[in-house]
């Protein structure tokens, strides 16, 4: 299980960077690698860009997280009063691929 927060919230208006903290779904040693891919789950509502995984140690939830463990990606856009479902997939460098959703309403 990853540490990622069960609900994120933004306005319409703003533009937000998500980080989100893979390490629960890492083994020992093991790292985030090449271009992870960040969907709407039933929606295309939101814009979902600058999609990567972190190249510098970031904070997330209080937590310091080391290069290669976390995703990252900018969101924009949503219907206020709506709950959207982001789904996450990133490979490793064990060979394996790893998923997340998580949700964010826009209020």
């Amino acid at each position: 299980m990853s540490t990622a927060t069960p609900v994120r919230e933004k306005t319409p208006a703003e533009v937000r960077t998500v980080s989100v903290d893979l390490r629960g779904k890492l083994d020992t040693g093991e790292t985030l690698t090449g271009a992870p891919t960040v969907a709407e789950v039933t929606t295309t509502h939101l814009t979902l860009s600058n999609k990567i995984v972190n190249v510098a140690v970031v904070s997330i939830n209080g937590q310091t997280v080391g290069i290669g463990l976390a995703v990252q990606f900018k969101v924009a856009g949503g219907t206020a009063g709506t709950v959207y479902t982001i789904n996450i997939r990133c490979g490793t460098s064990a060979g394996q691929t790893v998923e997340e959703n998580v949700v964010l309403n826009v209020i």
